[in-house]
């Protein structure tokens, strides 16, 4: 990854690269995306350079949507791997010269994509994430994933509406995104909360 000295996670006094570049390129709700991801049940969980990928990838989409240059399906993953440097030479001046015609720096760019150590810092120093190994009991297991999988929807749902209220491509006041879970007996017609489901430890009828 490029320029990870410039990662100044954790620094006294300094702010977090992720929390910048964050802010800097509207990526609302992304800081809620990540820290679900990475404190996901294991099955389920992503890695903290996966997470690193992401975060880059979307300043790349960022900063080519702002621009009013939409990317084509692949071109984001074009114009990545050239900014890493893990492109031939004749895409990494294509993307230059792309890049550079809608007023963008590589130089800059490239010196805001993030590192993993830089996602790991910013999960516990400045979110206060911890990941957690999942319980030996099944009914805690099950319901830790659950919840874990349930917050990075709520956190994946908030990000979209509020990038699409950014570019007005949508119209929403003050809002809050609640995600439900809901289990249907089919054998004696009752419903249930999966919390209440699980808590109860089975419907009666069982």
């Amino acid at each position: 990854m490029p320029n990870t000295n410039h990662d100044t996670d954790g620094s006294p006094g300094r702010p977090s690269k992720v929390a910048r570049v964050i802010e800097s390129y509207g990526l609302a709700g992304l800081g809620d995306e990540l820290e679900a991801a990475w404190t996901a049940p294991e099955s389920d969980r992503q890695s903290l350079r996966d997470l690193a990928d992401l975060v880059n990838r979307r300043i790349v989409e960022s900063v080519l949507e702002q621009r009013g240059d939409r990317p084509l399906t692949g071109e984001i993953e074009t114009v990545y791997a050239a900014l890493q440097g893990e492109a031939d030479g004749a895409t990494v001046r294509d993307v230059t010269t792309r890049l550079e015609n809608l007023g963008v720096s590589t130089t800059d760019l490239a010196a805001d994509l993030v590192s993993y150590q830089a996602v790991r810092t910013y999960l516990q120093s400045v979110r206060g994430a911890e990941y957690e190994r999942e319980s030996s009991d099944p009914i805690t297991a099950s319901r830790s994933r659950i919840q874990s999988l349930r917050g990075r929807l709520r956190a994946v749902t908030e990000g979209q509406l509020e990038e699409l209220a950014t570019r007005d491509s949508l119209s929403l006041g003050e809002s809050r995104v609640l995600v439900q879970v809901q289990v249907y007996c089919e054998d004696c017609g009752r419903q249930f909360d999966v919390e209440e489901l699980l808590e109860r430890g089975g419907c009666d009828c069982g």
